[in-house]
C-alpha cells in the first residue's frame, strides 16, 4: 500500500526544481502524497540520492531515524543512512564523517533543537555539511526542531498565545545555514505568532520566517524561495522598524548557557506563562506583577505566502 501511495505521488507530481535548502514547519505528509518529503528526495538526486538522516533531536532516534529510513527507500533513494550520532564527541569520529561524505542529501528531524544545537554545534560534522552545501554537493531539509535550528539565532523554547512580551520566548544559537532568518515551526498550528514577534523584537537585523505545519520555504539557491504544501508562511520583517519598547533582550538571549530545562519545545501552555526555565531573574514571576508589560513594534511589514508564492530573502520582497 506504501509503494502505490508513492507511485501514485509520482504519477500527479513531477518536480524538476532543485532546492539546497528546504525548511519544514513539521508534521509533513509522510504517508499520502509527500510533496515536500518528494521534492527533498528529487532535490538530493532521486534514485541516485545517497540520503543521510540525522535524528539526532529526537529521543527516540532509532525510532524516529528508522521511519524516514523507510520512507526514502521507499521512494527509490540509492542509499540512505541513518547517522543515530548520541554523543557531541561521535561529530568529529571519522565513520560519520566518511558516511557524510558520501552523501548527496541530509535530512535533520524534529526533536529538540537545543540538544540538537549541542551536539552537533561547531563541529567537524556541521562544518563538512556547510562545506559541501557551499559547494553545491549536498542539499539539507530539516523539520521542526530541524527547522528551528538553521538560522544564526534560533528559538530555544517559550510559551504560546499571549501577546508579545520579553518573558515569551528564550533565544539561543542555531547552527547558521541561513544566518539571515530566524524561524518558528508549528507555526499558526500551535499559535506562535506572539513567539515569533517577541524574538525579532530582541533581533531586529533578523527575517522572522513562521512556518505552518506540512509547508516549507524551498530555497532556489539564488536567494529566493519558493512556499510548497498545504499551509502558509509567515514573514516579519522588521527591516523600517521604527520603534520597540524592548528594553531586556539581553534577558532573552542564553548562548553563553542555554538553559532551557523546563521548556516545553513541542506544546504550549494555554493557561498562562511558562515561565520555568525562562530567564527571569528581577521579575516577581510568582505573582506575575514584574512580567513585562507587552511589546510594542512599530512599521513590521508583514507577508503571508501559500504553496507557489515566492520570495527574495536577500533584498526582502515578494517575487
Amino acid at each position: 500500500m506504501l509503494e502505490l501511495k508513492f507511485r501514485l505521488a509520482e504519477r500527479f507530481m513531477a518536480i524538476s526544481t532543485r532546492y539546497p535548502v528546504m525548511i519544514i514547519g513539521g508534521a509533513e505528509d509522510k504517508v499520502n502524497d509527500c510533496i515536500i518529503l518528494r521534492a527533498f528526495f528529487e532535490s538530493a538526486g532521486g534514485e541516485d540520492a545517497i540520503i543521510g538522516v540525522i535524528p539526532a533531536a529526537s529521543r527516540e532516534p532509532t525510532l524516529v531515524g528508522d521511519r524516514y529510513y523507510q520512507i526514502f527507500t521507499g521512494m527509490g533513494a540509492k542509499q540512505v543512512k541513518v547517522l543515530d550520532i548520541r554523543l557531541r564527541e561521535e561529530c568529529e569520529e571519522a565513520r560519520w564523517l566518511e558516511a557524510l561524505e558520501e552523501c548527496t542529501g541530509v535530512f535533520v528531524t524534529g526533536g529538540d533543537q537545543v540538544r540538537l544545537c549541542d551536539l552537533v554545534g561547531d563541529t567537524q560534522l556541521l562544518k563538512t555539511i556547510k562545506e559541501k552545501l557551499k559547494n553545491d554537493v549536498i542539499v539539507i531539509a530539516g523539520t521542526s526542531a530541524g527547522a528551528a535550528m538553521m538560522g544564526e539565532k534560533m528559538i530555544a523554547g517559550g510559551s504560546s498565545g499571549e501577546s508579545p512580551n520579553p518573558a515569551l520566548v528564550d533565544l539561543s544559537n542555531g547552527l547558521g545555514i541561513v544566518p539571515e532568518l530566524l524561524v518558528d515551526q508549528h507555526f499558526h498550528n500551535r499559535n506562535r505568532m506572539a513567539r515569533l514577534l517577541s524574538a525579532i523584537a530582541a533581533n531586529p537585523d533578523k527575517l522572522g520566517i513562521g512556518i505552518d505545519e506540512d509547508t516549507c520555504i524551498a530555497m532556489l539557491g539564488d536567494g529566493t524561495f519558493e512556499v510548497l504544501g498545504k499551509g502558509t508562511i509567515t514573514i516579519v520583517d522588521p527591516g523600517s522598524l521604527t520603534h520597540t519598547n524592548d528594553i531586556h533582550p539581553h534577558q532573552r538571549d542564553n548562548t553563553e548557557d542555554p538553559n532551557t530545562e523546563g521548556y516545553d519545545t513541542e506544546g504550549y501552555d494555554t493557561e498562562g506563562y511558562d515561565t520555568e526555565g525562562y530567564n527571569t531573574e528581577g521579575y516577581d514571576t510568582e505573582n506575575r506583577a514584574d512580567i513585562p508589560a507587552p511589546l510594542s513594534l512599530h512599521n513590521l511589514k508583514l507577508h503571508v505566502l501559500k504553496q507557489g508564492d515566492r520570495y527574495d530573502y536577500k533584498k526582502r520582497s515578494v517575487l
